[in-house]
């Protein structure tokens, strides 16, 4: 039997607690997340989606239930205990970067998560050729703007910066917290592809929460529904192949 790499157990959140406008947000919440998968997950707003990251990611107190790293319990860890492991990327193409450090600078700092970090020159110069590299596989001309001041960048760039920064320790879960939604469609699409490609090549394991139906169904081996707070729908292999959109369109009917 394959072990989880991460496991929700009953999982449940609440907002405003203790007030007169406590909310529960996730209602008990159970999934078992496999090394390799790379699972997209919809649902309508309010449906959890996000809370449903920042429980995994720390930035959101579980109220009941356990979270479990390969097989460790880490529901009270904290956000930057955690960041040791994961890697999130958001929608805001101006997060996750440095704005008044160069591309090259940025991803150095990434490639030194988790350990003593010094932006030396040397140490600069020395990586320069790979961390280049690096950013040539993102296809958008990320290499050629490796001194540039990443306040410089467009939009895309940015977020493909924002992307590789969070994926060069291959961690051992990426949340994509709809990371294409600030950009337009021709640029949206570039990034999803460079994102899919990168995924399969260093077998990522991933959730990538995204509002477009056909690319919940184009990309990833799972597909999670989510629904007033709970797991709706799991959907893997032949099961999510022989999905539609207006299958999907089922779960958004009240």
């Amino acid at each position: 039997m394959t072990k989880a790499i991460l496991e929700l157990k009953n999982i449940h959140t609440v907002v405003n607690a203790g007030t007169s406008n406590q909310l529960e947000i996730l209602r008990g919440i159970n999934l078992k997340i496999n090394a390799g998968d790379f699972i997209t997950v919809v649902g309508t707003n309010g449906a959890g989606k996000s809370t449903l990251f920042n429980a995994i990611a720390g930035t959101q107190t579980i109220a009941a239930g356990h979270l479990l790293h390969n097989g460790q319990d880490i529901t009270n860890t904290s956000e930057e205990e955690r960041t040791k492991f994961l890697s999130r990327v958001f929608q805001d193409p101006k997060l996750g970067t440095a704005p008044r450090m160069t591309v090259a600078e940025n991803l150095l700092l990434a490639e030194k998560r988790g350990s003593h970090r010094l932006l030396k020159p040397r140490h600069l110069k020395q990586a320069f050729a790979s961390l280049q590299a690096q950013a040539a596989q993102m296809n958008n001309g990320l290499e050629k703007r490796m001194n540039t001041f990443v306040s410089g960048l467009s939009g895309g760039q940015r977020q493909a910066l924002s992307f590789l920064m969070a994926t060069l320790k291959r961690p051992d879960v990426l949340l994509l917290d709809e990371h294409t939604a600030a950009l337009d469609p021709h640029t949206s699409q570039e990034l999803l592809q460079a994102t899919n490609e990168r995924i399969t090549k260093d077998h990522l394991t991933a959730l990538m929460i995204t509002h477009h139906l056909d690319d919940a169904l184009k990309y990833g081996n799972r597909l999670l529904v989510l629904k007033d707070g709970q797991v709706v729908a799991d959907f893997t292999g032949a099961d999510k192949q022989a999905l539609t959109v207006d299958d999907l369109y089922k779960f958004f009917d009240d």
